[in-house]
């Protein structure tokens, strides 16, 4: 599958939200980054971690879907650059979070490397302020 094909079937795995299914995408090791400020997340936002596995992968999106509102959230994807191996993913999120009940919208760029049909590459930049204003008590 090539990075074009795979970015697509990543963007409607993420949609129908089977973390098992979206983490089949991965290679088995993945180089992951969220690019988050440093600090101590895990009470707040669970899902802000350090993964590298298949199943670390299914465990970060199930942990997004457990924090939010599912009715209430949605995503904008602007546009897919793709350059070889390498695709940007730039949009929008719309979410609410579910401790909270606050809402948030946050710019993200996700930056994927595809080799053999597989995602070896999941880096992140997305507006960690607005997440974290939505979920702090």
């Amino acid at each position: 599958m090539d990075t074009s094909r795979t970015v697509a079937e990543l963007l409607r795995r993420l949609v129908a939200s089977d973390p098992e299914d979206i983490a089949e995408l991965y290679a088995h090791e993945v180089a992951w980054m969220l690019n988050w400020p440093p600090g101590e997340y895990e009470s707040t936002v669970p899902w802000v971690q350090h993964r590298s596995t298949r199943t670390g992968i299914a465990e970060h999106f199930r942990l997004i879907a457990d924090h939010h509102v599912a009715e209430q959230s949605s995503a904008e994807v602007t546009a897919v650059l793709v350059d070889g191996a390498d695709a940007i993913v730039l949009g929008e999120l719309h979410n609410v979070a579910k401790p909270t009940g606050r809402r948030y919208d946050a710019a993200f760029a996700l930056h994927l490397t595809v080799e053999n049909g597989l995602i070896t590459r999941h880096h992140v930049y997305e507006d960690s302020l607005a997440v974290m204003q939505a979920f702090q008590p």
